[in-house]
């Protein structure tokens, strides 16, 4: 009697756990329970016992069931907070108990599952050099990179400091090499998923370049090309006041466009490349620009600490007296995901 009892309780414990799990039915019939997690450019992520976070693309799904409510974007903007059960081939139902009545949806207009909350992401890097003895240098860089991603906009904010010092061993006379520093904010709104407009403004200052200020407020719109965890790359075109402030020569106003674009790609969970260009010609004379561009590997120590080598090229076709066009900076430095 004891034996049977035992039997009952474990068939009733296996069923009970089966059947609080989310099912994914595969189109050659395979299946895989456990927990839908999100979908993503169509991979779908499932969180199993066995084998921990799965990743399977939607396209060989035929239905997925959920033990509770499953929030799931549609292509045409609509939001589901339901259950969800089994549906006919390539589509899934909606059962009763939320805002929508039971009904079959087409997997084919599921535009994201579980889409993670809006919240600021980013990271901040440091660096610095001291030596002493046939040389007395000092150099600090400090930079920041913060986006906040919603369903329908983005805002973007960034900020950079570099700093740089020697001393002459022979009188003792200290001299900088380096001071700038810049701050930018962004906002871009999705009109599409990939279609979207944009107003921006950048601060920069340059003592060594006898820079004052720059500042490049403007609006315009973009095309995100591609957003994925992976590869991310869009491009951008508008109009832009460019106002330079120099210490010994003045200022320097007019309207130029603006022509951009930003491409990164994550070639695993360790190693990313990045590349951000801005190019910035006077619509009253095309020879007179201004163009800054970014590009450099970060390669992850931990989940959130990461070091960093990039270079910054910045090129400024009518400088203040007795500054270079050019500037070429090479930054190493570590730095933390947040």
């Amino acid at each position: 009697m004891r034996s049977i009892c035992a039997i009952l309780l474990l068939c009733a414990a296996v069923t009970t756990d089966v059947a609080l799990a989310d099912q994914v039915i595969f189109k050659n019939g395979d299946k895989l329970t456990g927990t839908i997690g999100s979908l993503d450019s169509g991979k779908l992520t499932i969180v199993t016992k066995v084998a921990g976070e799965v990743k399977v693309n939607l396209a060989d799904v035929q239905t997925f069931s959920s033990d509770g409510p499953v929030e799931i974007h549609l292509k045409d903007g609509t939001v589901i907070h339901q259950k969800i059960a089994n549906g006919d081939p390539g589509s899934v139902a909606v059962v009763a108990g939320g805002a929508l009545q039971p009904q079959q949806v087409s997997l084919a207009q599921v535009d994201t599952i579980n889409p993670p909350p809006v919240k600021w992401t980013g990271s901040f890097s440091s660096g610095g050099l001291i030596t002493r003895g046939n040389s007395n240098t000092e150099a600090l860089n400090l930079s920041l990179d913060a986006v906040r991603r919603g369903v329908d906009d983005r805002i973007t904010v960034g900020a950079g400091y570099l700093y740089g010092r020697q001393q002459d061993t022979s009188t003792g006379n200290k001299s900088t090499t380096t001071d700038s520093w810049f701050v930018e904010a962004k906002y871009d709104y999705f009109f599409t998923k990939k279609f979207y407009a944009y107003a921006d403004a950048r601060f920069a200052r340059d003592r060594i370049a006898d820079l004052n200020i720059r500042f490049t407020p403007g609006v315009g719109v973009g095309y995100q090309w591609v957003e994925s965890e992976k590869i991310n790359f869009n491009t951008e075109g508008g109009l832009s006041w460019f106002y330079e402030d120099f210490s010994n020569d003045g200022t320097n106003d007019h309207v130029a466009l603006r022509l951009a674009y930003h491409f990164d790609y994550k070639f695993n969970d360790a190693v990313k490349v990045f590349n951000n260009f801005e190019i910035y010609p006077s619509l009253e004379n095309l020879s007179q620009f201004f163009l800054t561009t970014e590009a450099g590997v970060r390669a992850s120590f931990t989940k959130t600490m990461f070091g960093e080598f990039k270079f910054q090229f910045n090129h400024d076709s009518e400088p203040a007296p007795d500054a270079r066009e050019n500037d070429l900076r090479y930054i190493l430095g570590v730095g933390w995901t947040f």
